[in-house]
């Protein structure tokens, strides 16, 4: 790497990029290795706390500081909230690394990277923001299905917090990876990635101190800034570092992805890649069927609202399903026998009005070579008393809180009920709702964790009762950032639409291949459940069934009727799913059925 002092300012160069910095101002261009700019870096940071803003009110610097493999850059930002406040830049061969530090006690709420309210020495005050040189924003946290890009002038998240409302709907994965991509041309064709080259912004930070909900992008009149919530849970006493933003060329968003994870591994923030439980089941691998879009489809049938689905989650539904499908050769290696068969979701204990005996309905399912695999929904604190659940200032319980023993050891009780040999015996658990993790800084909650932090704590404990009930328990989710996949076996792509968006439905295909190359990308090894609700049409549901295969392990979610249409399966489509689970199983090692 060289460094060049040129007569208006600095420039750096590297094999991977420049960077073009003037002495004393608050921003610096960054360019590719050709000269061609990414962006207008803004050198400001912003870390609010619950009783007051952080706004910069000096700027100074860069101090050049000289690191084994690099340099680092410092500014010293004067704060009207910290003690003192620095922004240090790691300037190394092939990426840029960001992150703010301050001193100082309190409560961080929200903090602004590349960007932040300021009053400068020029005069100019306000909130300051990078300059994009970019026109297309690639979000590896699904959102509007009919598009896997969308323009950079748009504001987004990476979040594990979410929900079907407006404003709210990127649930599909909490979290997906924290990696953004841009490139340079705008968006012709939102289904559809861009040639690159790209640029990659990620955030690395070691578990325990991910008390974030989210990572936002934040877009407005050609800037961008990024943003982390806190939420005011996080405490700062004495110094405090924010996570660090990572800045690098990338190929494609996949290959941007592919090297987020390789960081995280090479930092040991994430387990290396690839790397499986040893003896990993074969069965693991067996086709699903899972009840829930049969649910749905008899709640339609029956004039119902698809809110009233939960109530056909019964025996006789489940066994004349299995028995249609069996009927016409449709034999499922693994069962999902989904919401809601348990009369609360805090405790897991079956619902004998709907099944009047769940152990032996899953004992007479392992007599016939079949796995069962139990819905379970995270968060809900049904059946759970108050004072081991996350609050509301007012005392209501929203969620159990997984840093409380009490919800921790009713937790481990679930997990034990549902898959102990004492109890009901079941093969893995489809774990669901996760995007249910608590927000709000007004909530009453047990422990320090936070956000990402406790998102963490409710996986690892569930994984950990999970393998010690059963070592060769599945544990299905939808967490695919790298340092949480490793609580999970099998990463599922989720639901295909958002059903309160207005207006047609989209095709499917190239948003649910685009989850499973961010899957593949961020968790090569994982299996990947391919889910199948809901489709818009029949003609759809059976081209993703063609497409499965080449994405992950097959699931099916319906029986005789599709939900949304009220359209009946037919022979040919029994047959389409009896050869793609043939070649599935062909491909894979598996027996014939």
């Amino acid at each position: 790497m060289t460094i060049r002092l040129a007569d208006r300012g600095r420039l750096v160069e590297t094999p991977a990029y420049r960077l073009r910095i003037r002495p004393d101002r608050s921003t610096a261009l960054l360019e590719d290795e050709t000269g061609s700019p990414w962006a207008e870096l803004r050198l400001l940071a912003s870390i609010d706390a619950l009783d007051a803003p952080d706004e910069t009110i000096s700027f100074t610097g860069p101090e050049v500081l000289a690191q084994p493999d690099g340099l680092r850059l410092a500014w010293r930002l004067g704060s009207s909230r910290w003690t003192s406040k620095r922004l240090l830049l790691d300037v190394l061969p092939h990426e840029l690394r960001l992150r703010a530090e301050v001193e100082g006690d309190g409560r961080v709420t929200d903090v602004t990277l590349l960007g932040g309210r300021a009053a400068l020495a020029n005069g100019a005050t306000g909130t300051f923001w990078s300059g994009a040189r970019f026109g297309t924003l690639f979000c590896p946290a699904p959102g509007d299905p009919a598009r896997v890009v969308q323009p950079a002038t748009e504001s987004t998240d990476i979040a594990v917090a979410g929900g079907s409302e407006a404003g709210r709907g990127q649930w599909f994965f909490t979290p997906a990876p924290f990696c953004y991509s841009v490139n340079r041309a705008a968006p012709r064709d939102l289904d559809a990635v861009p040639d690159g080259p790209w640029l990659s912004f990620a955030l690395e930070c070691p578990p325990g101190r991910q008390g974030f909900l989210g990572f936002g992008y934040r877009a407005h009149d050609r800037g961008f800034t990024f943003v982390l919530a806190y939420e005011g849970h996080t405490r700062v006493t004495g110094s405090w570092t924010s996570p660090e933003l990572v800045i690098a060329a990338a190929a494609d968003p996949f290959a941007g992805i592919a090297r987020h994870r390789r960081r995280l591994e090479e930092r040991h923030l994430a387990p290396a890649a690839g790397e499986r439980p040893p003896g990993e089941p074969a069965w693991w691998r067996e086709p699903i069927f899972s009840g829930w879009g049969a649910q749905c489809a008899v709640a339609t049938r029956l004039g119902e609202p698809l809110s009233a689905a939960p109530r056909h989650a019964t025996e006789p539904r489940y066994d004349g399903w299995l028995a249609h499908l069996e009927g016409r050769g449709v034999v499922p290696g693994t069962i999902v026998i989904d919401d809601k068969w348990q009369t609360a979701y805090g405790t897991c204990t079956p619902d004998t009005a709907k099944w009047p005996d769940l152990r032996a309905w899953i004992d007479a399912r392992h007599a016939g070579g079949q796995r069962v695999v139990l819905w379970w929904k995270a968060w809900d604190p049904e059946g759970l008393p108050d004072d081991v659940c996350v609050r509301t200032a007012d005392g209501r319980a929203i969620a159990f809180d997984p840093d409380d023993p009490g919800a921790r050891a009713a937790v481990e009780a679930a997990v034990t009920t549902m898959l102990s040999a004492d109890g009901l015996d079941a093969d893995g658990l489809k774990i669901d709702f996760t995007a249910r993790t608590p927000s709000g800084a007004s909530l009453r909650h047990h422990g320090p964790s936070w956000g990402v932090d406790l998102l963490r704590r409710l996986l690892e404990t569930v994984h950990r009762a999970a393998k010690r009930a059963k070592p060769d328990a599945l544990v299905v989710g939808h967490a695919p950032e790298p340092s949480l996949a490793r609580y999970l076996d099998m990463v599922r792509l989720n639901d295909m639409l958002r059903l309160d968006d207005p207006g047609p439905r989209p095709s499917i295909l190239a948003q649910m291949a685009n989850r499973a190359r961010i899957v593949s990308a961020a968790c090569p090894g994982h299996l990947i459940d391919t889910d199948d609700w809901c489709v818009p049409d029949l003609d759809e549901w059976r081209a993703y069934q063609a497409l499965k295969p080449s994405l992950g392990v097959p699931a099916l979610y319906y029986a005789t009727h599709l939900d949304l249409t009220g359209e009946a399966l037919e022979d040919r489509d029994y047959a389409l799913v009896r050869r793609t689970w043939a070649a599935w199983r062909r491909a894979n090692g598996l027996p014939e059925r």
